[in-house]
């Protein structure tokens, strides 16, 4: 019997569209689904996941696929179903009412709530035996103990409202060096010195941290901080957790050694580790960061890009119904791919029994020993093995494109798209190539093009249907950061002018008078809470990352009420940030851009170009630089002049300019007082 869709069969999400042949009777997000509920009497199921998401597949695959299943939850529920990255402020709302109920949360995320919206219970990945109970129960309570869960609601619901909500500090906060130095004290008593990143698997990149403690290890001169950070920065690249063959790295790696990934790609992972690795090859030189910002950029182009300059959202961790089977590789498919030549291989990528994925399994992760030490051992220089390397890596890369490739969620994201053109200007500046920068012009045009309208308003997604969802303040945030980005290596000042409207136009949406902070969402979202995101997590915190920008773009044109406001920010947070500094790290950066001195460097005449790119290519922490090319921006505006003269601004006040490249790096080495800048 032909199998019948459901309702979502008419949305564009690859999410939702992979539900859409279930027996569920699924629905999508809005208010249809709640009225529905309402004139039934139901609970309503609200079912939120992600098209990458393994246990996803596993719970749709034992339950919603499954007949018996599906009737019951048809029978007694409104089941909708959500794609959170469509949809993150709706899966921000659940995922807080499941943390408060079970004090831990992930993706599926199962939420069940009153037909207004109100939820009453809440879990993750259910198998399917416990998901009948679970069907069962709830239908029994809800139709024989009715006022019992009307008041847990009304509870959990105040609970939700209340949750992530900050109030304006009260006093004058007095900012200080010591705060970072005891955040980053309590943090290391976690660093895990022999593999990199925490002490606990699983093992997430998260770019915002090493960002976090690159700068504060440079900036204060610690070198067990510097270490930990290069450490890390060594062992994800070198790890299964990084695609050795095609580039970019998984979601996150299932145990300590960053061995085993979560084989999922997503675009927010790689858009910002482009960034946090070419910081890293500024400040520590090394060839191995270099190609990991050389092949992620390849596989952004290769399977990332739109025809139309978006990039897509992630690639599926699962190919033929099997988890990494698109990246392992079994020692005979191996032998079939190396010749003579390739003698070195083996070793080089652990094809051993270090390299096995399970022990049961013959599936190999090719993971990587380090290359100096490597060469040393099998007698090749430098340059010998990269060709070598070169040559092998595009066989295999040939081999495996012969494979049926995980499925592609094909999604363009303005955020995320913001977060990769952001690495790519950094990727631009440490290394000078001009198709770094085509790419970021390629991805900011078309979100300009598609995504913002005359008015400055952001759209997070447009579908192939035409149909928008309205940007969040992450959408507005990330985008404008990516302006500013775009403005400091192109110099061109409607970047600039365009992030400052973007910002204004946040504030309107998502301001509050109160705290001073930003809601998620703005004030109509028809949600049952209206929330701010706070904490850094693998993506900083929307709050931060505008504080951030306040800062930065009040500096670079003189405006003191936005950097007021980003102060007010900071000190909203400041009180306990040292108790947690992984999940303040981006607010920890704009504590050191108000507790070191901020370096603004600005390049003028004939030699401003070519000065500006080799300043961009060392790595500056807490600095701003720019163009002098008589834009109407204040730090820029009156330093022009045919000559060729630098000027190095201290907390904005300005030294008198040099006209010797010499000089001027001498006058930036005095200013940071650090041996080894």
């Amino acid at each position: 019997m032909e199998k019948q869709p459901n309702a979502l069969i008419e949305e564009t999400s690859p999410y939702l569209l992979q539900h859409a042949f279930n027996p569920v009777k699924w629905v999508p997000w809005g208010e249809e689904a709640f009225e529905k509920a309402k004139s039934e009497d139901k609970l309503v199921l609200i079912s939120v996941g992600y098209a990458a998401c393994h246990w996803c597949h596993v719970m749709e695959h034992e339950s919603f696929e499954d007949e018996a299943v599906a009737e019951l939850m048809n029978k007694h529920f409104i089941c909708i179903k959500v794609d959170r990255e469509e949809r993150p402020d709706v899966d921000q709302i659940y995922m807080s009412a499941v943390q408060l109920m079970t004090q831990r949360g992930g993706w599926p995320l199962n939420c069940f709530t009153l037909p207004d919206g109100r939820p009453v219970f809440g879990g993750t990945y259910f198998p399917k035996e416990q998901w009948l109970h679970v069907l069962r129960s709830l239908e029994h309570t809800y139709k024989n103990d009715r006022s019992r869960t009307l008041e847990y609601a009304e509870a959990l619901h105040e609970g939700i409202v209340q949750s992530d909500l900050v109030r304006e500090a009260a006093e004058n906060v007095t900012f200080s060096r010591e705060k970072l130095h005891e955040m980053v004290l309590r943090w290391s008593r976690n660093f895990d010195r022999m593999e990199g990143g925490g002490t606990r698997a699983p093992k997430f990149p998260l770019p915002n941290n090493i960002d976090f403690l690159m700068a504060y290890a440079f900036l204060n001169e610690d070198r067990m901080v510097l270490k930990h950070v290069e450490l890390t920065l060594d062992k994800m690249a070198m790890g299964g957790i990084y695609d050795q063959i095609g580039g970019g790295f998984a979601r996150y790696s299932v145990d300590m050694l960053w061995k085993v990934p979560h084989f999922e790609k997503m675009l927010y992972d790689n858009g910002q580790l482009l960034y946090t690795y070419a910081q890293g090859y500024k400040l520590f030189s090394k060839n191995e960061y270099k190609r990991v910002v050389y092949q992620t950029v390849n596989w952004l182009e290769r399977e990332l890009l739109s025809p139309d300059g978006g990039l897509y959202a992630a690639l599926d961790a699962d190919s033929e119904g099997e988890e990494g089977k698109f990246y392992c590789w079994t020692e005979a498919e191996l032998d079939k791919v190396l010749d003579a030549d390739d003698h070195w291989a083996k070793k080089y990528y652990s094809v051993d029994q270090h390299g096995y994925w399970e022990e049961s399994h013959s599936n190999i992760l090719l993971r990587r020993v380090e290359d100096k030490e490597f060469c040393r051992s099998e007698g090749f220089t430098e340059l010998e093995f990269e060709e070598k390397r070169g040559r092998l890596i595009q066989k295999l890369l040939d081999e495996r494109s012969h494979r049926v490739r995980p499925a592609l969620d094909s999604k363009k994201l303005t955020s995320w798209n913001a977060m990769a053109v952001k690495g790519l200007c950094a990727s631009f500046e440490a290394f000078g190539e001009e198709n770094f920068l085509q790419l970021a012009r390629k991805v900011i045009r078309r979100i300009e093009r598609d995504c913002i309208t005359q008015e400055n308003l952001v759209y997070r997604s447009v579908d192939e249907k035409g149909r928008k969802i309205n940007g969040f303040l992450e959408d507005y945030v990330h985008t404008a950061e990516a302006m500013v980005c775009m403005y400091t290596v192109t110099s061109d000042a409607a970047f600039f002018f365009k992030a400052e409207k973007l910002v204004e136009r946040a504030l309107e949406l998502f301001g509050d008078p109160e705290s001073r902070m930003c809601f998620y969402t703005e004030q109509n979202s028809g949600l049952i809470a209206r929330k701010m995101e706070l904490n850094d997590n693998v993506i900083p915190a929307a709050n931060s990352v505008m504080a951030n920008l306040l800062f930065d773009i009040g500096m670079l044109n003189g405006n003191t009420s936005y950097i007021e406001r980003s102060k007010q920010m900071l000190a909203n947070m400041y009180e306990g940030m040292e108790h947690y500094g992984s999940g303040y790290s981006n607010w920890g950066i704009l504590l050191m851009k108000n507790t070191f001195p901020l370096l603004q460097m600005v390049f003028s005449g004939d030699e401003a170009k070519t000065a500006l790119k080799a300043q961009l290519r060392q790595y500056h922490p807490n600095a701003q630089l720019a163009l002098a090319n008589g834009a109407e921006i204040a730090l820029i505006k009156d330093k022009t002049g045919e000559k060729g003269v630098f000027y190095l601004c201290v907390d904005g006040t300005c030294s008198l300019p040099v006209t010797e490249v010499l000089e001027f790096e001498k006058l930036i080495r005095k200013e940071r007082n650090l041996s080894y800048s």
